[in-house]
């Protein structure tokens, strides 16, 4: 439910929304399958919480977003306070998307061209990888309006008209991407459904393949794990009849969208699938060769490695995660390596190696504050560091609180 508080534990909110719906213990967890004791200790936090597959299948019974359950922020914040998410939301939104017949296209000379709007969508891509999430989001109204502009152009004129198609699918992409980091995952499958449309009219398969990636991202958010990894398995396929092998760009798209539907199979718990995509993904990363930025993938062998362990921990291979986890990702983006260090994170607290959790989201607060400040994963990471630490304080007990509090772990 919006604006119940972030501090509240996974258990608590089950709790919260199983008395909303009028359900009892026992009641909930029949038709989850799962005993009245299980269901009871993961409400108390006498047990750790569920795996993020039963957590999915919690908020479908429920009736809730799987973000409800997480405790995912309504609004993204920085040091400034932007807080656009309901611009954002209200330009995906505008009637006038509806219906070009109604309402028809903007006025000739206020329309955009493409060549002077990818220059500052790419800009907003720069500020995404960066983890400057807060700055994205206050560029997103305006960006979107300008590429439903595009897109009137595209409509009402042959000239650029692919063009201007590829350009708002990039925007869209951006918006889709950006709302489902940050717990918005409703509005993010709408701006991804724009984004696909967008790119089947640019015609361009490589822009069709990198707004895939969106629609993955937008599924997981929602917990829709079958339709993340079945919109990437028909991506993947599509993709490879399309482009030639040996076209880096193809080849880092591909292997991203290997990379995405081993997450969802992971979170679906369906081991065997996420390991042979994560195989693709790594033959298409040594044929790569490096560590490379195209179509803003990051895809490489660190990158692939690092998807490897973010399934693992989905999986409940801890010790797995926790043994190989110490990755040099400095010279990654940095939401891919707070990401990671997220992760990581989580995995060292539940091998009840508390201090060196504690140092990795310290380092990933460090890189970049709204990333780690706005994560469901690094909450729950930090109230159970907090279980874990001495009654009676200390210097890391003392700056665990302090962390708790900015990432709203705690009131």
């Amino acid at each position: 439910m919006r604006g119940l508080g972030d501090h509240l534990s996974i258990g608590e909110r089950i709790a919260f929304h199983r008395k909303r719906r009028g359900y009892t213990q026992q009641v909930l967890a029949g038709l989850v399958g799962r005993s009245t004791d299980w269901l009871a200790k993961a409400e108390s936090g006498r047990r750790k919480p569920p795996r993020i597959d039963m957590l999915a299948e919690l908020a479908r019974v429920l009736r809730v977003p799987l973000g409800d359950l997480l405790g995912q922020p309504v609004l993204m914040e920085d040091e400034r306070r932007q807080d656009d998410i309901p611009a954002v939301r209200d330009t995906l939104m505008s009637p006038r998307r509806l219906s070009r017949l109604l309402f028809g296209p903007e006025a000739e000379a206020q329309l955009p061209s493409p060549g002077t709007t990818a220059p500052l969508v790419e800009a907003a891509w720069d500020d995404y990888q960066a983890g400057r999430l807060g700055k994205v989001i206050a560029a997103l109204p305006g960006l979107l309006q300008t590429a439903h502009g595009l897109e009137d152009r595209a409509v009402g004129s042959a000239d650029d008209r692919r063009e201007a198609w590829a350009v708002s699918a990039r925007v869209h992409h951006l918006a889709a991407t950006t709302l489902a980091k940050v717990g918005e995952s409703d509005i993010s499958w709408l701006a991804a459904e724009q984004a696909i449309r967008a790119a089947d009219e640019s015609g361009n398969p490589l822009v069709l393949a990198s707004a895939a990636r969106s629609g993955t991202h937008a599924l997981l958010a929602n917990g829709r794990y079958e339709s993340a990894l079945e919109l990437a398995t028909t991506a993947s396929a599509w993709l490879s009849a399309r482009v030639r092998e040996s076209d880096p760009a193809a080849m880092s798209l591909l292997g991203m969208i290997h990379l995405r539907a081993a997450i969802a199979a992971a979170r679906y718990q369906d081991r065997p699938t996420a390991m042979s995509l994560l195989g693709r993904a790594e033959q298409l990363a040594e044929r790569l060769g490096s560590d490379e930025n195209h179509w803003r993938t990051s895809f490489g062998p660190t990158n692939v490695m690092l998807h490897r362990l973010s399934a693992e921990l989905d999986l409940e291979n801890v010790s797995y995660v926790v043994e190989h986890g110490r990755i040099d990702v400095d010279r990654m983006a940095a939401e891919r390596a707070v990401s990671h260090r997220i992760d990581h994170a989580r995995a060292l607290s539940l091998a009840g190696r508390g201090d060196e959790a504690f140092a990795e989201l310290r380092t990933a607060e460090s890189s970049s504050p709204q990333l780690v400040r706005n994560n469901s994963r690094v909450r729950e990471t930090l109230r159970d560091l907090m279980k874990q630490s001495p009654v009676t304080g200390g210097a890391r007990s003392s700056e665990l609180f302090v962390m708790a509090q900015r990432c709203r772990a705690v009131q």
